[in-house]
């Protein structure tokens, strides 16, 4: 059925918990707490029901299927799935925290109320409000990305000037230096199962996994992303690999504990396993992209190759096992690490060249151009950058703001100097939690 018309008692999906199901509550008085699972239920089946709109905006869905099923029977129409977002969101201001309530439960109202909030930016933006790079990111993700100038990612490109071989800029070195690290294509499955192995067997020694937890990878083209997780529940992921661009050494340990362990996959079987299963909070069934959950997933998806490969670790994995794979020399692995670590101070570089693009100030081709002379793209991977940004704009910030802030989270907890396995309990305490970008930055 198309948008603007829904059949006969549709709407009552969409009723529960909220005003057209009881009418107005008197002034100052609550909602007892046992509203809760009524308020997560409608908080899923609107999350569904926006996705009928935009096809990017659940990632995720593991709840019942009677609600998929009935979300996908009918189009509701944009403006009444804002003003059932706006009631369901006084209704959780109403709720009561209960009595006996732990930092989880305090920290469940939170949740719900800026994954909510986000909700109805989304809804806006799909009725074509306009917002500004810095608004959108705060609306949707609750945090806002620093902004540099050209002469900071200029300094930071003169640190790799003394490191490349040859003549010509520090950006035509860089490629030409990194062009010798490319994992040739029928070596790319064996180098990056490796990869996989490696990082669950660092996390498993801190991190307790459900039993039946496992993923498959598939190799794909034409995507404008170089991963993806797809979370299947039941502790199963799909994770497919872009395979349009040459994959480079070091995206082995990237993609698998980015995209594996300890990132997506566990972060979501961790979720399901403490959250759904465990709490019977059904709202994190869904994981509805455009949201300040992405930020918390992106940023310790990132930050947990730091958890499982710190200091020298990773550069010596890869030296010892990867590069040999790959046919590659094992003697230049330190080296190529060495410029790989400040070349990755660059990369706010890309939240510029999106901020700009996205904001109107340059087009697609001056954004590409800024990519290659900043972000010492090559020009192939530039244009697949600009078209992420097309399709998720101001998404870009949750890889490294969010890396930036959960490491910042996990040095605070758990305290200068602290031996891997208190940095370990304060990273898997956050990947279970509810917790969200604005709690990282509480002291």
């Amino acid at each position: 059925m198309k948008a603007g018309g829904m059949r006969a008692g549709a709407s009552v999906l969409f009723c529960l918990a909220l005003a057209c199901r009881e009418g107005p509550k008197p002034e100052g008085s609550s909602v007892p707490a046992s509203a809760m699972p009524e308020i997560a239920e409608a908080y899923v089946r609107l999350a569904l029901a926006v996705g009928r709109h935009d096809p990017n905006y659940v990632d995720a869905y593991y709840g019942p299927p009677e609600w998929k099923a009935a979300a996908d029977s009918v189009t509701v129409p944009l403006d009444t799935l804002a003003a059932h977002v706006d009631a369901v969101r006084k209704r959780l201001t109403e709720t009561a925290i209960p009595a006996a309530a732990d930092a989880l439960d305090s920290l469940r109202h939170t949740y719900l109320d800026r994954q909510l909030s986000a909700m109805a930016a989304r809804l806006q933006m799909l009725q074509g409000k306009k917002l500004r790079f810095d608004e959108e990111s705060e609306a949707l993700y609750n945090a806002v990305a620093p902004t540099h100038p050209e002469s900071y990612l200029q300094d930071l490109i003169a640190k790799l000037d003394p490191l490349l071989p040859g003549t010509g800029s520090v950006a035509d070195r860089y490629r030409a230096f990194r062009s010798e690290f490319i994992v040739p294509a029928a070596k790319v499955d064996t180098v990056f199962k490796t990869a996989i192995a490696e990082c669950r067997a660092r996390t498993i020694k801190y991190v307790s996994l459900p039993a039946n937890e496992s993923f498959t990878v598939e190799y794909v083209k034409n995507k404008p992303w170089s991963g993806y997780n797809w979370y299947q529940g039941g502790s199963k992921s799909l994770i497919q690999v872009n395979i349009d661009l040459p994959i480079y050494i070091d995206r082995a340990i990237d993609l698998a504990c980015h995209e594996g362990y300890p990132g997506h996959h566990v972060y979501n079987a961790l979720l399901e396993s403490a959250l759904v299963r465990g709490k019977g909070w059904t709202e994190f069934s869904i994981y509805p992209l455009f949201s300040p959950q992405s930020l918390i997933a992106e940023g310790t998806a990132n930050y947990g190759i730091v958890m499982a490969f710190p200091g020298g670790e990773r550069a010596a994995f890869e030296r010892d096992h990867l590069y040999p794979l790959a046919g590659l020399d094992p003697a230049l692995a330190e080296r190529y690490a060495r410029i790989q670590e400040v070349a990755g101070e660059l990369s706010y570089a890309g939240n510029e060249a999106a901020r700009r693009y996205l904001d109107g100030e340059i087009d697609a081709k001056a954004a590409a151009d800024w990519l290659v002379r900043y972000a010492l793209s090559t020009p192939e991977a530039a244009i697949q950058r600009v078209k992420f940004f097309d399709t998720y704009r101001s998404y870009v910030i949750n890889y490294n703001l969010g890396r930036d802030l959960v490491g910042t989270y996990v040095d605070r907890e758990a305290g200068a100097g602290a031996p891997a396995e208190r940095r370990w309990q304060v990273f898997s305490g956050l990947l279970a939690s509810p917790r969200l970008p604005g709690g990282l930055q509480e002291r």
